[in-house]
């Protein structure tokens, strides 16, 4: 059995704020909890991103995962703490902050009786997007969409919607891109195809990925750095590649995960 690492050995191993600059982090925290009540849905959370990674927070139901996505999407004020994402405070410049993310929530939401096309349109100028036709034209041949701009988002599958989705997100070319479990419901074949989306928009476009995810198998194919959540508290951060080093004895990323939070139980 692997020895478990302590948090305070993890974060020696990341950059001090002394060694990396603040403009490197694209999401960096300090400190954030949201309760309700006596309930910490997320407790003193602290956590650095850089620009460039692709992000895996990893956690069971209930971890708080979305709540954390929430607070830095500034669809939640946290309770206390705080925190920048692209530079801006996340509760004294949410505009700004909502100006250079790009968010796709685990069921997106859009106007049934429109088409692919209508919907895109109608949310770009929501962005400040005054003439949205070829930035629209831009997202979908670059998901490889523009088949589905004159079908109503009703006639779509799951994958599809998707999609449109992460080109609603992506219009106003954003920042960062927070995705929230964003393989739910997809088949494999709908999975590999969001993976690789994910990873060309990363090295395409150069937009860093925060990705909430239970999906073990694809952060091992996606992700550079990985956090667990484990009932509102941050047990684990450090880069996937020294993630596998510091558990070689172990078989999976799953075996892993599994590890780290049965150690955190005991």
């Amino acid at each position: 059995m692997i020895e478990k690492a302590s948090m305070n050995e993890i974060m020696k191993e990341s950059p001090s704020k002394e060694e990396t600059s603040f403009s490197s982090f694209v999401v960096d925290v300090r400190n954030l909890a949201k309760r309700y009540g006596d309930f910490a849905a997320v407790n003193d959370l602290t956590l650095q991103v850089k620009k460039g990674e692709i992000f895996g927070f990893l956690g069971h139901n209930g971890a708080g995962k979305t709540t954390t996505i929430n607070m830095l999407t500034t669809l939640l004020e946290p309770s206390s703490g705080s925190g920048k994402v692209a530079g801006y405070d996340i509760i004294n410049e949410s505009l700004e902050v909502r100006r250079r993310i790009g968010y796709l929530p685990e069921n997106v939401q859009f106007y049934d009786s429109m088409t692919a096309y209508e919907n895109l349109e109608y949310f770009a100028k929501l962005s400040g997007i005054k003439k949205p036709d070829s930035q629209i034209w831009e997202v979908l041949d670059f998901l490889d969409a523009r088949s589905y701009a004159d079908k109503k988002i009703s006639a779509l599958s799951k994958g599809m919607r998707q999609r449109i989705g992460i080109a609603q997100a992506i219009i106003h070319e954003p920042e960062i891109l927070f995705l929230d479990e964003p393989t739910t419901g997809l088949d494999p074949f709908g999975v590999k195809q969001l993976r690789d989306i994910i990873l060309r928009l990363n090295s395409q476009k150069g937009i860093t990925i925060f990705m909430n995810t239970h999906l073990l198998q694809e952060v091992t194919k996606t992700c550079s750095t990985i956090g667990v959540l484990n009932h509102g508290s941050l047990i684990y951060l450090d880069s996937l590649s020294n993630t596998m080093k510091r558990f070689k004895d172990e078989g999976s990323l799953e075996d892993i995960y599994l590890n780290i939070e049965n150690n955190e139980e005991e």
